[in-house]
């Protein structure tokens, strides 16, 4: 049997005819008739594709408002992508967070965006898989004294940890990792080498007081490193894989796992053991500074807000860059959460209202009105910066302005402007939609002394020191 034997037959040509041939012709060198052999052929053709939805078929809950022209072309920006998003045939439900900022081509979900579906959209949850906030408890603990600690036993910037320097996660969450195919290979190594680390970007670990008690707290954010990476990186090929079968006008980032396939039951576990790795990866850190000053937590909790969760209705509610404000969101959930703003102003603990037209998720921050080279340009022009870019004396001024009276450090021992409080929204107006619009309520705030974060790890680099 030939391809033009099934074209004859009114089959469309696809990639599926070469596994189907050789199912044909198996059956036909078997003694088969060419009936049957084309039986076999028909079993391996593609069921009807899914259209893209109408514009107007999924209702889009907005809880966001422009307090300013830049605002407003974010704000557009982000309607524009959402309603791009929200075509995806098996997509249910969407909101928008009043942190909301674009993150990629049109069509991708922004940060701040909660999308419901029937399925699990791996580019929806992006790279950094379970980015999450943790808080410590340190009563009578001196907070330069734990700044000094956490700063000693962190690891911020590319990679993990050297050998000889590693720390194990716990024995079950190993054993996940070597039982799960997503997880096998490749992410078992990471998932060592990164434990223990907190990256770079806008991750960092932040000491203040607890508004309503003055006890000092620790509070950390980062994600899943390189082992969510990799996961992501693989169900993205997965995803795709459904999406050329199923959909193939579905725009490539909004590619979906079925949930009802083994591929999509072992994503589905993959997730949740990425998601006790994090947890862990969080603790340690908090666990190490203890460690160091001899010193006990009298209190903890953590929230992820880059994650997909599952509801009683089925469905799979995926929050980029969002917070679960609804009862239950996980097994070790609290009625507790936390939202950061930016490093001079106080983190907040909040309690989730479940707000329908919020989908049950509340904002995970201040958000990005630009990205970080356009802010770099504003500063650079502000600041009258010339082709190099900022001088030491320039970010020098820019530090003093943003966060005076703050013990601010960077990692790398070079700042990183692009993540200093003027590079995110107004920190009042995210407060005031979140009242606004009746997505959680502020039960109490941590008060800043300092905090720790990458800084511009890439200052020396060969590369930069080429261009320069």
């Amino acid at each position: 049997m030939s391809g033009q034997d099934l074209i004859d037959a009114g089959m469309s040509q696809g990639k599926w005819f070469r596994p189907a041939l050789d199912a044909a012709n198996s059956v036909l060198s078997n003694g088969g008739s060419m009936a049957d052999a084309m039986e076999a052929a028909k079993a391996f053709q593609p069921g009807p594709t899914l259209a893209l939805r109408a514009d107007s078929d999924i209702e889009i809950y907005s809880n966001i408002r422009a307090e300013n022209a830049f605002e407003q072309d974010n704000v557009e920006k982000v309607h524009a992508t959402m309603r791009a998003l929200v075509r995806t045939p098996v997509v249910r439900s969407a909101a928008i967070m009043p942190d909301a900022c674009p993150a990629g081509p049109i069509g991708t979900i922004p940060v701040g965006g909660v999308v419901a579906s029937e399925a699990i959209h791996p580019g929806m949850h992006s790279a950094d898989i379970c980015c999450s906030m943790a808080i410590s408890i340190f009563p009578g603990v001196d907070p330069k004294s734990l700044l000094d600690a956490v700063h000693a036993v962190t690891h911020f910037g590319p990679g993990g940890r050297p050998r000889g320097a590693q720390f194990r996660p716990s024995e079950a969450t190993l054993s996940a990792f070597e039982q799960n195919p997503y997880l096998r290979d490749g992410a078992l190594s990471a998932g060592i080498e990164h434990f223990a680390t907190q990256g770079d970007g806008n991750h960092f670990a932040y000491v203040g007081a607890m508004k309503s008690t003055g006890e000092t707290a620790l509070v950390t954010h980062h994600g899943s490193r390189a082992p969510g990476a990799r996961l992501y990186d693989k169900g993205m090929k997965v995803a795709n894989r459904f999406r050329e079968q199923l959909s193939p006008e579905t725009h490539r980032e909004n590619a979906w796992i079925p949930a009802e396939t083994e591929e999509g039951d072992l994503y589905w576990s993959a997730l949740q053991t990425i998601r006790q790795w994090t947890k862990e990866n969080h603790y340690v850190l908090h666990d190490m500074a203890a460690g160091k000053l001899s010193a006990k937590v009298a209190d903890r909790f953590w929230n992820e807000h880059n994650f997909v969760f599952r509801k009683s209705d089925g469905l799979f509610y995926h929050g980029k860059g969002a917070t679960p404000a609804f009862d239950n969101w996980a097994h070790d959930a609290t009625d507790l959460t936390i939202i950061p703003l930016n490093m001079a102003e106080p983190v907040l603990i909040v309690r989730g209202t479940n707000a329908a037209h919020g989908l049950g998720f509340s904002p995970h921050g201040a958000g990005r009105n630009f990205s970080r080279s356009a802010h770099m340009r504003q500063l650079s022009a502000e600041y009258g910066a010339d082709s190099r870019g900022l001088s030491s004396n320039n970010i020098a001024a820019i530090l003093e302005k943003e966060t005076s009276g703050l013990d601010v450090r960077f990692f790398s021992g070079f700042a990183d402007v692009s993540e200093l409080p003027s590079a995110y929204k107004s920190a009042a107006n995210v407060r005031a939609q979140i009242e606004h619009y009746g997505l959680a309520e502020v039960v109490d705030e941590v008060i800043p002394f300092g905090s720790i974060m990458a800084g511009d790890w890439q200052k020396n680099a060969p590369w930069r020191k080429k261009r320069q």
